[in-house]
């Protein structure tokens, strides 16, 4: 199973953006904190085991499977209603 991270700030972070924020920065400044956080966040990322991601996949594709039935037959029935009401020109 993947492991559990907890999602809370440190206080070193929250202290870095608090001083980062304080500070006026020009566009570039912005863009180059952007991508430093974006780098600290994406560090955090868990990504699956091999038999977790096998798992989801079976999981989606069950999903879609059972949709893909459920909307065919609404299409069959609302033909059906339609052809009914409207009746067919032969």
């Amino acid at each position: 199973m993947a492991r559990k991270v907890i999602d809370e700030p440190s206080e070193d972070v929250v202290a870095n953006a608090r001083r980062d924020r304080g500070s006026s920065r020009g566009p570039f400044g912005r863009i180059g904190l952007f991508l430093r956080q974006v780098i600290s966040e994406l560090r955090k990322v868990v990504t699956p085991t091999r038999r977790e991601l096998f798992g989801y996949t079976l999981v989606v594709l069950v999903f879609v499977v059972i949709m893909m039935a459920i909307v065919y037959g609404l299409d069959l029935l609302f033909a059906f209603v339609v052809n009914f009401a409207f009746g067919t020109n032969s």
